[in-house]
């Protein structure tokens, strides 16, 4: 992708990124639930906030260096709502999903690095 074709990337990853800072501080009846446990689905979003940015922005260690920390004070932000509370098995989950995300994309992208050299294989 070229960076004017990933410019329309940007309006579903502030959507979505929206969204999540939503359902994490927003009122706990409005939330929508996949049916799976609360880790799972945390892992989940965060997973897919860090596949968009790096698809937007194809640098993976720069997006995890900013998503981890938005990933852990979103998490510690909950503590401030009369409704929810701060845990910190779930910051560390969304933590591991944006590492594990920005990892895969770096991974991607250095391959198609090497691909682009003439390498055979990874570099």
């Amino acid at each position: 992708m070229t960076g004017g074709s990933r410019r329309w990337l940007w309006f579903p990853l502030v959507l979505f990124g929206a969204w999540l800072v939503y359902a994490a501080l927003g009122p706990e009846d409005w939330q929508i639930r996949l049916g799976l446990h609360w880790l799972v689905e945390h892992a989940l979003a965060f997973f897919l906030l860090t596949v968009l940015a790096c698809i937007a922005y194809p640098r993976p260690m720069i997006v995890a260096g900013l998503l981890v920390p938005f990933a852990v004070g979103l998490e510690a932000a909950q503590g401030l709502t009369p409704d929810r509370t701060a845990d910190v098995a779930t910051a560390l989950v969304a933590a591991a999903a944006v590492s594990l995300a920005a990892l895969l994309a770096d991974l991607v992208l250095a391959w198609r690095k090497g691909w682009k050299d003439g390498a055979t294989g990874p570099p």
